[in-house]
C-alpha cells in the first residue's frame, strides 16, 4: 500500500496492496485544472477570468494565533514550502511590529521572493502596514528586494471601529486611506493592497466611497475582510457583488476576500465571495489565526479543485495539492498549533474509516466514501 495512504489511514482499514487505482472523475478534474498555465502576474488584473489568486497569510495573521510563535528561520522554511505549494502571494509579516519581524520579512523577500521557477513562477512577497507613514515605509523597505513586492495597508471602516478604536470621522478615514496609498506610490510601490477593516459590518455606501477613492489613488487589490466572522455566506457574497457593481473603478482592480472563522463559516464565505466575483482569497495553512482562525487554505483550494469546474463557473487556482500535507505538518510542528484529528483535508482521521459499511465500500472502490485521494 502507498506509504502516504497507510500513515493517513492510521491503520483503521487495510486495503489490498495491489488494488487497482480507480480513475475517478474527481481526480481527473483536479489534474485537468493543475495542467493549466498560471496567468502572467499583473498586480491589478488577471487575464484569465476564472483564475483565483491564493494569498497565504500564515506567517502574519496565522502567527497571531494565541500560543503560536515562529522563529525567523522557521518563517523562512515555511515560506519556501508555500512557494513549493504554489501560492500566489505570501504575506510574510508585519514589519513594523518588531526588528525580528522586519528581518524575517526582508529575508523571505530576498530569498523566496527571487527564486524564479522555470515556468516563470515566483511568489509575490507582501508586508502588512497600518496607514501611518512610518509603518508604510518600514513595510516597503522589508519587501522591496523581492521580484514582486507588495504592501498591504488597512484602516477600519465600521462605525464601531471608527468611533471607539480610531476615534475618527468618515472623512478622516478616507483621507488616511488615500494618503497611505499615495505615499506607497511615491516610494515606488506599484502593487498595493488596501483593506477596509471590518468591512463585513461596515455601511456598504461608505465602503463604495472609500474603495473608489483608494482606487483613484493607485490601489491595485481591494481586500474585503469579514474581520469578526459575522457574515453568512449569502451576505458576504452579496457584499462582494455589490462592491463590484457600485464602486467606481472596481473593474480595474482585483477584489479579494479575508474571512475569519468565528461562526465556522470562513471557507464557505470565501467560496461565496469568489463565486460573486472576488479573484483573490486570503487564507492560512490549517486555518490558524486570530480567535477562531482564518479560512483554511487546504479547504478553499480543494473545494475549488473539486467543484470549481462544474459548480463555480470554471474557477481554478495554481496550487499544487501534493504539497498541502507537508505544509500542514510543518506549520503545526513549528507553531505548536496541533491539527484536530477530524480537520478536513489534513486531519489524521480525514482518510480513516471505522465503520464496517464504510470499510466494505472502500475495499471495493475508494470512490464510495472518498472524494479525493490522500496522495
Amino acid at each position: 500500500m502507498n506509504s502516504a495512504l497507510t500513515s493517513r489511514l492510521g491503520g483503521k482499514v487495510s486495503l489490498p496492496a495491489c488494488r487497482p487505482r480507480v480513475a475517478s472523475r474527481h481526480t481527473s478534474l483536479v489534474r485537468a485544472s493543475a495542467g493549466l498555465k498560471r496567468p502572467e502576474y499583473i498586480p491589478n488584473r488577471i487575464d484569465d477570468p476564472n483564475y483565483v489568486r491564493i494569498f497565504d497569510t500564515t506567517l502574519r495573521d496565522g502567527e497571531q494565533s494565541p500560543g503560536a510563535t515562529l522563529t525567523s528561520k522557521e518563517k523562512l522554511d515555511i515560506a519556501r514550502q508555500l512557494a513549493k505549494l504554489g501560492v500566489d502571494i505570501i504575506e510574510a509579516g508585519f514589519p513594523i511590529a518588531s526588528p525580528d519581524d522586519f528581518e524575517a520579512v526582508r529575508a523571505i523577500a530576498m530569498e523566496v521572493g527571487n527564486d524564479v521557477q522555470d515556468d516563470g513562477y515566483v511568489p509575490v512577497i507582501c508586508g502588512l502596514s497600518r496607514t501611518k507613514l512610518a509603518d508604510l515605509e518600514r513595510a516597503w523597505d522589508a519587501v522591496r528586494h523581492a521580484k514582486r513586492p507588495r504592501v498591504h495597508t488597512f484602516i477600519a471602516t465600521s462605525e464601531i471601529h471608527m468611533q471607539y478604536k480610531l476615534r475618527m470621522s468618515r472623512e478622516q478615514v478616507v483621507e488616511n486611506a488615500v494618503a497611505a496609498v499615495k505615499h506607497l506610490r511615491s516610494l515606488g510601490c506599484n502593487d498595493i493592497e488596501f483593506s477596509p477593516e471590518d468591512a463585513g459590518r461596515s455601511d456598504p455606501e461608505f465602503l463604495y466611497q472609500v474603495l473608489g477613492e483608494v482606487i483613484k489613488a493607485g490601489a491595485t487589490t481591494l481586500n474585503i475582510p469579514d474581520t469578526t466572522g459575522w457574515n453568512l455566506p449569502h451576505e458576504f457574497g452579496d457584499l462582494i457583488a455589490k462592491i463590484k457593481a457600485n464602486t467606481p473603478g472596481a473593474d480595474n482592480v482585483v477584489i479579494s476576500t479575508h474571512c475569519q472563522n468565528d461562526l465556522g463559516l470562513s471557507t464557505a464565505n470565501s467560496i461565496a465571495g469568489a463565486m460573486a466575483g472576488a479573484r483573490q482569497i486570503e487564507c492560512t495553512i490549517n486555518g490558524i489565526g486570530e480567535r477562531a482562525g482564518n479560512a483554511s487554505l487546504e479547504e478553499v483550494v480543494m473545494a475549488i479543485a473539486l467543484k470549481g469546474q462544474d459548480q463555480m463557473g470554471g474557477l481554478r487556482t495554481g496550487i499544487r495539492p501534493v504539497h498541502i500535507y507537508p505544509a500542514s505538518r510543518m506549520v503545526s510542528d513549528y507553531s505548536g498549533m496541533m491539527v484536530q484529528p477530524h480537520k478536513a483535508i489534513v486531519g489524521a482521521n480525514a482518510f480513516a474509516h471505522e465503520s464496517g459499511i464504510h470499510q466494505d465500500g472502500m475495499l471495493k472502490n475508494r470512490g464510495t466514501y472518498e472524494i479525493m485521494t490522500p496522495e
